[in-house]
C-alpha cells in the first residue's frame, strides 16, 4: 500500500489533498500552500535539460532493447576476484596453450577492444588500472555452461569499446602466447559507456576539458600520473627511512611566510573581520616544530602563490620540504645526491615494467654533481667584478653594469631582481645536467645563515645551494638562520627592498613573507633553534623531469589553474 505520509515531502505534486490522508492536516496544508508557488516559480525559471547527443540516444536504445540486461547492477563479493595485474603475476608461468581448468578467476575492467572471429568466438581486451588481460568467449564452451546461442549473440552485439564488464573463467595462454581468461560464463555488463570511446584524442583543448577521456585514450598521460604517485612515495620512503616524521601544517592562516610571493586571500565565517591567507610555503611552520623538539620533520603538500601561469608555473603546486636538526650544507648536498640517484634508478626500473610509454630519462644523476659559485661564475662571464653587494651604492652600480652589458633590466629593478636576472642570464643556462649553484649573495636568502665569501671576503653570501637541471630550479636548501637578532635584521632589510621576483620559484630561499617582519616567528626563535638544515623541492617539476615533459599541466591530474577554471564554464 502506498505510504501517504511520505507525500508531504513534495505536496505540490499532489493534485488533490484528501482529508483522509496525513496531508489533510492543517500543518501540511499550510506547508503546501506556502511552498507550491515558490517551487513552481523556481521550476519555471530552470533551463530545460539539454537533450542527449545522437550517439548517447542510440546507445540507450540499444540497452533498452536487451530488456533482461541490467545496465548498472550492483556487484557482490567474489572470492575469485583479482586485479588484472595480480592475474598476470600469478599465471605468468603458463606455457603456450596451457590452462588451469581447476582454477576459476574473475576480473573486472574496461573493454578496449572486442574482436569477433566468426560467429562462435569473441576476443576481448580488458584493461584495469593500466594492465590488460585478454578474454576468450567461446560459444561451444559457454553452451556447455548453460549459455544459449541467443544470449551469446546478444552479448557480442551489445558490447562496445569503453564498457565496464566482469569476466569469469579459467587461466589460459593462447598459441600466440597471450595470457587470457577463458570464459566459463557469459561476461556481465557492469556499466556501459554511452559515448563512443575514441582511439585517438590529440586536440589539446578537447583533452583538457575531458580529462577522463584523455586518461582512457592516452596511456602516456595516465602513466605520467602514476609516475607522480611513485615519485612522491619514493620521497616519503627516503625520508622515513632516515628517521623523519611526516607532519601536516596549516594551509590557512592570518599571514603567509617562508617565501617571497603574492598570496591568495580569503575569509572565514568565524573571523569575518580578519583576512585569511593560503600558505605560500610551509617553512616557518616546520621550523616551529624543530623548535618544539621534533628533530627531523617533513611535509609533502600543496602551496599557493597568486602569480602568473606559464609552462613551469601554476598558482597551486606541490612541494616537499624537510628540516633536519644538526645538519649542515654538506649534509644536505649528500642527501640530495643520494635521493636523486635512488629516484633515478627506481624510475628507470618502472619505465622498463609498468610505465613503458614514458620516454627514457637522459639526465645523469651520478654523484658528485658539479657546483657553480654564484658570484665568481657571473664575474667570469662578464669579465669584471661585481660591486660590494652590501653597500648602499650596489643597486645603481648594477644598473650601470646592465647598461654596459646591453642587458635589459627587470621591471622595478631592485637589487635582488637585478641579481636574479644576472643568474638567469649567465648561470642557469650552464646547468643542463644536475648542478648546484652555491654562495648566493646574502640578500637573496634572508632565512638562511650567512658568512663572508671564501675568496671575496667583501661579499657576504648565504649558506645555501640551489640544484638546477636543464636550466630549471629543482631543489633549494640552506642552513637556517637561528639567531633571532640576525633574522630580525634580514627581515627589516628585506622589507626595505620589497618583492624581488615577478614569478617566484617554488621554495625560493629569498622569502620571509613578502617583506613583512614576522614577529611571532622571531619570538619563537628566542627559544633556541638548533643548527638546522632545510630542504625544499618542487614535486611537480621533479615529475616533469622524469616524465620527459616541459608542461607543468601534464603532471597535474586536471591540468593547470586555467584549465581547471575552464572546466566550470
Amino acid at each position: 500500500m502506498k505510504n501517504q505520509g511520505l507525500q508531504c515531502l513534495r505536496p505540490y505534486l499532489c493534485k488533490s489533498i484528501r482529508r483522509s490522508s496525513p496531508l489533510g492536516k492543517p500543518q501540511y496544508a499550510r506547508f503546501y500552500a506556502a511552498s507550491a508557488p515558490v517551487v513552481r516559480a523556481e521550476a519555471e525559471t530552470q533551463p530545460a535539460p539539454q537533450s542527449h547527443s545522437s550517439e548517447v540516444a542510440e546507445r540507450m536504445r540499444e540497452l533498452e532493447k536487451t530488456g533482461n540486461v541490467e545496465a548498472y547492477p550492483r556487484i557482490g563479493r567474489d572470492v575469485r576476484s583479482m586485479t588484472c595485474e595480480a592475474f598476470r603475476q600469478r599465471y605468468q608461468s603458463l606455457g603456450s596453450e596451457q590452462s588451469r581448468e581447476d582454477e576459476v578467476v574473475t576480473i573486472h575492467g574496461r573493454v578496449y577492444s572486442a574482436r569477433v572471429a566468426g560467429s562462435k568466438l569473441v576476443f576481448l581486451d580488458v584493461v584495469q588500472n593500466g594492465q590488460t588481460v585478454q578474454g576468450l568467449c567461446n560459444l561451444r564452451r559457454l553452451l556447455e555452461a548453460g549459455t544459449t546461442a541467443e544470449e551469446f549473440k546478444g552479448f557480442h552485439n551489445l558490447i562496445r569499446r569503453g564498457d565496464i564488464i566482469t569476466l569469469t573463467g579459467t587461466p589460459h595462454r593462447t598459441s600466440r602466447g597471450e595470457l587470457s581468461v577463458n570464459a566459463t560464463e557469459l561476461p556481465r555488463l557492469l556499466a556501459p559507456s554511452l559515448h563512443p570511446l575514441p582511439t585517438k584524442l590529440e586536440d589539446l583543448e578537447t583533452r583538457i576539458r575531458n580529462r577522463h577521456a584523455d586518461l582512457l585514450v592516452n596511456r602516456q598521460m595516465a602513466e605520467t600520473l602514476r609516475l607522480r604517485s611513485y615519485i612522491i612515495q619514493c620521497l616519503r620512503d627516503f625520508l622515513l627511512s632516515d628517521g623523519f616524521l611526516e607532519v601536516q601544517t596549516p594551509i590557512l592562516a592570518a599571514g603567509s611566510g617562508g617565501a617571497v610571493a603574492r598570496s591568495f586571500e580569503t575569509a572565514a565565517t568565524e573571523f569575518s573581520d580578519k583576512k585569511i591567507e593560503l600558505r605560500i610555503a610551509p617553512e616557518l611552520w616546520l621550523k616551529r616544530l624543530i623548535l618544539g623538539g621534533m628533530d627531523r620533520v617533513f611535509e609533502i603538500g600543496p602551496c599557493f602563490r597568486n602569480e602568473g601561469i606559464d609552462l613551469t608555473h601554476n598558482p597551486e603546486f606541490t612541494t616537499c620540504e624537510f628540516y633536519k636538526s644538526f645538519a649542515n650544507l654538506e649534509d644536505l648536498v649528500t642527501m640530495t645526491e643520494s635521493l636523486l640517484t635512488q629516484l633515478a634508478s627506481h624510475v628507470q626500473a618502472l619505465k622498463q615494467t609498468h610505465l613503458q610509454t614514458l620516454p627514457p630519462t637522459t639526465t645523469s644523476f651520478t654523484p658528485p654533481f658539479p657546483r657553480l659559485d654564484f658570484i665568481s661564475t657571473i664575474e667570469s662571464a662578464i669579465h669584471q667584478a661585481l660591486p660590494p653587494l652590501s653597500s648602499a651604492t650596489a643597486q645603481p652600480a648594477l644598473l650601470g653594469l646592465f647598461s654596459h652589458l646591453s642587458l635589459t633590466p627587470p621591471s622595478s629593478p631592485s637589487l635582488p631582481r637585478l641579481l636574479d636576472r644576472l643568474s638567469q642570464t649567465y648561470l642557469e643556462p650552464l646547468c643542463t645536467q644536475p648542478t648546484f649553484i652555491t654562495h648566493h649573495p646574502e640578500l637573496l636568502s634572508p632565512l638562511s645563515k650567512s658568512f663572508p665569501h671564501p675568496t671575496r671576503p667583501h661579499q657576504r653570501v648565504a649558506a645555501r645551494i640551489e640544484l638546477f637541471v636543464s636550466g630549471t630550479e629543482l631543489i633549494n636548501a640552506y642552513e637556517e638562520e637561528n639567531s633571532p637578532f640576525e633574522q630580525r635584521r634580514k627581515f627589516i632589510e628585506q622589507q626595505q627592498r620589497g618583492l624581488f621576483r615577478d614569478g617566484d620559484e617554488e621554495n625560493n630561499g629569498g622569502g620571509g613573507g613578502g617583506g613583512v617582519v614576522d614577529e611571532s616567528y622571531l619570538q619563537a626563535l628566542e627559544w633556541g633553534l638548533p643548527p638546522t638544515g632545510g630542504w625544499g623541492c618542487g614535486v611537480d617539476r621533479l615529475v616533469m623531469l622524469f616524465a620527459g615533459t616541459n608542461r607543468i599541466g601534464d603532471v597535474l591530474a586536471f591540468g593547470g589553474l586555467r584549465n581547471v577554471v575552464g572546466l566550470g564554464r
